[in-house]
């Protein structure tokens, strides 16, 4: 008998009017510096009457725009000094309109609105009975494919009937704050394990102390650029160490910013081409305390990056890299507690199977075990997690991707042993879902994907991806689901 799957009518669409700024400056510094010539000999007026009329048109697109435009303006403030101007004469309007001259408005989420997963609020006061507030993050997807993570706020009453919060209208960029206590020999090892094959880092941390913070190495990097007979691939490397560096970073926001307005775009050089599939986790630690983790997959054009995100609040996040071995595939998923002692998490090591992974340190991660590879036609190419294990009494819930003919997505459902959850103990013969008729084609047709459900009121909700172009939701009741399960 097949399962009973109810698909819900809410469709998460992408919105090309979902707008944030970014800094623009042209690669050639000498049309930097036309640019800029041409704006210094504008005359005051000039400059009060093309600055109005640019705040006139972006003013009510974005919060605080003067600010945005005052920050590009510092960007560029270094140019300015190149051309023998003291920036310290310029009028505040001369700096803005500069600062105009190099934003460009981007659109996070025109092209894919996709992979999402969902946790319960921390907010959860002013509800009525049975109600209970919940988190989804996206994949949000602009121009260039580059993605960025996004929030909706939604309540979920006693009978599973969803409403979702009306996203704002502005949508806020955090401060990027690169503090950060690297430790030398962690450091060394995962950059190695990235892309690094010269001795050149050997010769810019050797001389920092075992603790170093991001100031100290840039100084140190600055003290090593000195030296005229670095080679040009000895440079190249010091970039790379760089843009590893900045892989370490906090961000804030604005405690005025609604969830549906913070998006988190890439920052840092691992991931300027998006940050993808992020799985999101209610984690308890053992004395009781919440935290909000997130795995993803950092992405450069090149390279992909394992990264931890973490937040207690939803306004200030931590993001640094995962180390270890077992680090180096998409899609992990971790426990929402630990287990006898240990964090847990469920990795695809190989890109083709399921593994567990156990550690003292929730950053680092050396031993894996293969706990589930595919067995059924629907699943041949490859399985995975489709986000973190949800514990029931019957033990540890795992939804999983898996790739079948035509390289068709569908969900399917194992269960792992709660006390030891390397042990599977159940699994589902069929998906849990497939891609019907009216899901099988968008950017990436006869694709359903999830990257983490929740269990309310002994229904299981999955917030799934269809053909990675929309998202939406499907309920299954518990009971139906073990009855269905074939215990092993």
């Amino acid at each position: 008998m097949p399962l009973k799957v109810k698909r819900n009518s809410i469709r998460f669409y992408p919105d090309p009017k979902r707008i944030i700024t970014r800094f623009y400056r042209p690669s050639d510094d000498k049309r930097v510096e036309i640019i800029i010539k041409n704006i210094l000999n504008l005359s005051e007026e000039e400059t009060y009457l093309v600055l109005d009329q640019t705040l006139k048109n972006f003013s009510k697109r974005h919060r605080n725009i003067s600010k945005i435009l005052e920050k590009n303006y510092i960007k560029v403030k270094e140019i300015i000094k190149n051309l023998k101007v003291n920036h310290r004469t310029l009028s505040l309007k001369k700096k803005l309109l500069i600062g105009a001259y190099f934003t460009q408005e981007y659109s996070i989420e025109s092209a894919a609105f996709f992979n999402p997963s969902i946790v319960l609020d921390p907010d959860q006061f002013n509800l009525e009975e049975g109600q209970t507030r919940v988190i989804l993050s996206f994949r949000a997807t602009g121009e260039g494919h580059i993605s960025s993570i996004v929030f909706r706020s939604a309540i979920i009453d006693k009978d599973n009937n969803i409403t979702v919060v009306e996203p704002g209208y502005l949508v806020d960029v955090p401060e990027t704050v690169k503090r950060y206590v690297y430790d030398k020999k962690r450091f060394k090892k995962k950059f190695k394990e990235i892309e690094h094959d010269g001795d050149i880092l050997d010769k810019v941390i050797d001389k920092l102390n075992v603790k170093f913070i991001y100031d100290e190495l840039m100084a140190r990097i600055v003290e090593v650029l000195k030296d005229k007979k670095l080679s040009t691939y000895d440079r190249n490397e010091i970039n790379r160490i760089k843009w590893f560096a900045t892989s370490h970073y906090e961000t804030t926001f604005s405690l005025d910013t609604a969830i549906s307005e913070r998006v988190i775009f890439p920052v840092s050089y691992s991931e300027t081409n998006g940050i993808e599939d992020a799985r999101f986790v209610r984690f308890t630690d053992d004395n009781g305390k919440i935290t909000y983790y997130a795995t993803y997959t950092a992405y450069n054009g090149h390279a992909i990056l394992s990264t931890l995100l973490e937040t207690k609040d939803f306004y200030h996040f931590k993001i640094e890299p995962l180390n270890g071995e077992y680090t180096i595939n998409k899609g992990m998923a971790l426990f929402p507690r630990k287990i006898n002692g240990k964090y847990a998490m469920i990795s695809r090591y190989d890109g083709y199977a399921n593994y567990i992974m156990f550690s003292d340190n929730i950053n680092v991660w050396q031993s894996s075990k293969k706990i589930q590879e595919p067995i059924y036609p629907w699943e041949f190419i490859k399985t995975g997690n489709a986000g973190s294990p949800l514990e029931t009494e019957k033990g540890w819930l795992l939804i999983t991707h898996s790739v079948g003919p035509m390289r068709m997505y569908s969900l399917g459902a194992i269960l792992l042993d709660l006390d030891d959850p390397s042990k599977v103990i159940a699994r589902l013969k069929e998906p849990l879902l497939m891609p019907n008729e009216e899901e099988r084609d968008g950017y990436v047709p006869n694709i359903v994907y999830s990257c983490g459900s929740i269990i309310l009121n002994n229904e299981l909700i999955i917030p799934y991806a269809v053909s990675d172009y929309a998202s939406t939701f499907a309920t299954i009741s518990m009971d139906d689901l073990f009855d269905e399960m074939v215990f092993e």
